[in-house]
């Protein structure tokens, strides 16, 4: 008898492991794959991983702009993808390390949900039954791929797939111009594919500001990415693509194929139906306490659909492992941080203007291009970029801020961290960014909001 048992181990049930055990419950973290989930073995890291050798290869390549002279610059794919699997290998071993650590039991093998018995849980691995008084449900997403004809050939892939290819194709389409698709899309083009994307949508990147939606554009469309926007995939024929744009159709050469339309979220198969858990849109269905409408059950990641990402994974596995402690916690949304690992990079949290004003919230928005900033210009010969603030008019409250260039992946949890204590544009006067840095583009841009 366990005090928890949690389903799947990508980074909401491996996070929610280690820190229940840390709460001085016994818990059994049940996989059928890898530790880590989508995100560790075929998502987040290996992503991030090859997009950091594309990178090397399009600064090699343009160095000379820095007075560095680099001749006969390659890239080979087999040794990136070499890489890819050491580091996800040993990341892999780091999360086994540390829920060996926390006394953590992890079972191999699928899960089965068994109908509830004197206020027992009940999983079937194997042969086995394991019984719990409190059931966390993290079993993830998986690709969506629609009923397009010709989606089963061999050369239309998920992420899964392409993250192990061992070769550059000469012609990519990605369909589905959001996160996922983006990146990949940067990668192959940066390292000598002719890719196309195609999305059913008027702009990429999803519901991110509109302004720093058109200059991703520009600035992928340098990188020779093509995109068909308003476009919608009739098709998948032999090597190729049919798409129907403006009332025409036309075909797209294409050796693979990246379907990237979105992920669902995983609740079939594994007997979630034998406790009655209410679904929403195919979602689990929770509350802000990550609580389903069984008690004792939680859910927490992909899986209740409301922020498919890794991070907002180990906040909500958080916040259910607190619900159970009984502390009170709570996921704040609006305090996520949305990061596309493109080159240029882009990260946003919080409210855009157009979101604002849906809410019914009188905001000013303060902008800076990122040429302002020193830092930026020394290490950015031709990239462009700005840094935008959303503030609350009444407050004076900063309710969102986005950014595209550079790195800026990396200083976007500072505005993350202002937002979510609902700071003002004193508060963040009064803070010291060190000098030169490009994350001082952010005290600028708030410091420049006139009311």
């Amino acid at each position: 008898m366990y005090d928890l048992i949690i389903l799947g181990a990508g980074p909401a049930g491996y996070y929610a492991a280690e820190k229940a055990s840390e709460a001085g419950m016994s818990v059994v973290l049940i996989e059928k794959s890898f530790l880590g989930g989508v995100c560790l073995n075929e998502g987040c890291i290996p992503s991030k991983t090859l997009l950091f050798s594309s990178k090397l290869l399009k600064q090699a390549k343009n160095s000379e702009n820095f007075g560095v002279i680099a001749s006969d610059v390659s890239f080979n794919m087999s040794m990136v993808i070499s890489r890819k699997e050491k580091i996800v290998s040993t990341l892999r071993n780091g999360i086994a390390f540390t829920l060996k650590k926390n006394s953590v039991v992890v079972e191999s093998g699928s899960g089965f949900i068994l109908p509830k018995q004197n206020d027992v849980f009940n999983i079937r691995v194997g042969e086995r039954i394991i019984e719990a008084q409190r059931l966390l449900i993290c079993t993830g997403s998986e690709p969506l791929v629609p009923p397009i004809p010709g989606a089963q050939q061999p050369f239309v892939v998920t992420n899964k797939e392409i993250l192990n290819s061992r070769s550059i194709p000469k012609n990519l389409v990605v369909i589905g111009g959001g996160a996922i698709g983006l990146e990949m899309a940067c990668f192959f083009a940066e390292t000598g594919s002719t890719v196309t994307v195609v999305e059913l949508l008027p702009s990429i990147a999803g519901n991110i500001d509109n302004e720093i939606s058109q200059l991703l554009k520009k600035e992928l469309e340098k990188t020779g990415i093509r995109f068909l926007l308003t476009a919608r995939v009739m098709e998948i024929g032999d090597k190729s693509v049919v798409v129907e744009s403006d009332g025409a159709r036309s075909a797209v050469p294409a050796d693979i194929v990246l379907m990237s339309v979105g992920r669902r979220p995983m609740t079939q198969g594994f007997g979630l139906e034998n406790l009655g858990v209410i679904l929403e849109k195919n979602a689990v269905k929770t509350d802000e306490k990550g609580r389903t409408n069984i008690s004792g059950v939680w859910a927490a990641g992909d899986v209740n659909g409301v922020s498919m990402l890794a991070h907002t994974a180990y906040r909500e596995a958080q916040v259910c492992i607190d619900d159970m402690a009984g502390k009170n916690s709570a996921v704040n949304y609006d305090a996520i941080p949305l990061v596309i690992y493109t080159h240029p990079e882009v990260a946003c949290v919080g409210l855009t203007e157009e979101e604002a004003g849906r809410r019914g919230l009188s905001v000013v928005a303060s902008k800076l291009p990122l040429s302002y900033n020193g830092r930026f210009c020394a290490e950015n010969e031709s990239g462009k970029g700005i840094c935008k603030a959303v503030i609350d008019k009444s407050t004076k409250t900063l309710v969102g801020l986005h950014m595209i260039g550079g790195n800026c992946s990396e200083m976007i949890f500072g505005a993350a961290a202002m937002v979510e204590n609902k700071q003002t544009v004193e508060d963040i006067r009064k803070i010291v960014f060190p000098h030169p840095t490009v994350s001082e583009i952010i005290k600028d841009t708030v410091m420049q909001a006139r009311f």
